[in-house]
């Protein structure tokens, strides 16, 4: 009995791995930015309809993170310095607002299609509007729904500009939501944030460390 239930628990295991994988391949190679949409469509494709089998959103982004690093290799740390640097500049940009990058650029599973996520804080919800229009920022407007924390959820304001041949999301949060950022969609926790210090020290670390393989890479 109890060989039996380990070879089911075995099975469950590989299938989740299957399906994480299979889900981060999808979301790579064809754009899809759900990571439910991307799982559901993973277990269509591989047969699989046991809910125990669905991976947690979080297995599937390690997996993401696993094949950009596989198969996508150089371009892809080419084009996410791009998308940091850029934010960095975006950071400096919005500095009256607090701001903070958000999301796959900062987490490392940004491709080619990403757009760049910021998060700033004013209680004043049309400053940004106003400082957008100020500098002749063209953007479109749109609102997002972001869980404040256990109990409250908000729709705020969100705007989405191009600069640099990048898109820019930007979503606008009351001040109080600098000292715990809302819940992120993939496994509840407050979101992940950085400040332009933040990443201007995760920017100055990838270049030591690139330098370090390159001079490895040389000497080997």
């Amino acid at each position: 009995m109890h060989h039996a239930r380990q070879h089911a628990e075995t099975r469950t295991r590989e299938r989740r791995r299957r399906l994480a994988h299979e889900a981060a391949r999808l979301m790579a190679e064809g754009g899809i930015r759900d990571f439910h949409q991307a799982k559901l469509k993973a277990a269509s494709r591989l047969g699989i309809h046991d809910d125990a089998s669905l991976p947690r959103n979080r297995e599937i982004e390690d997996a993401l993170r696993e094949y950009q690093r596989l198969f996508a290799g150089e371009s892809h740390s080419a084009g996410l310095r791009t998308r940091r640097e850029a934010a960095a500049r975006a950071l400096a940009f919005f500095e009256p607002f607090s701001p903070r990058l958000i999301g796959p650029v900062l987490d490392g599973t940004a491709d080619a299609n990403s757009p760049v996520h910021l998060h700033l804080h004013s209680d004043d919800l049309d400053a940004v509007a106003r400082f957008l229009e100020e500098h002749r920022i063209p953007a479109e407007s749109r609102s997002r729904r972001l869980r404040m924390d256990r109990e409250r959820s908000a729709d705020l304001p969100v705007w989405v500009f191009s600069a640099e041949d990048l898109t820019f999301d930007i979503t606008v949060l009351p001040h109080d939501a600098l000292r715990q950022a809302p819940l992120s969609s993939i496994d509840e926790k407050p979101m992940k944030r950085a400040s332009a210090t933040q990443l201007r020290q995760l920017l100055a670390e990838e270049e030591i460390a690139g330098y370090e393989a390159d001079t490895r890479h040389a000497a080997g």
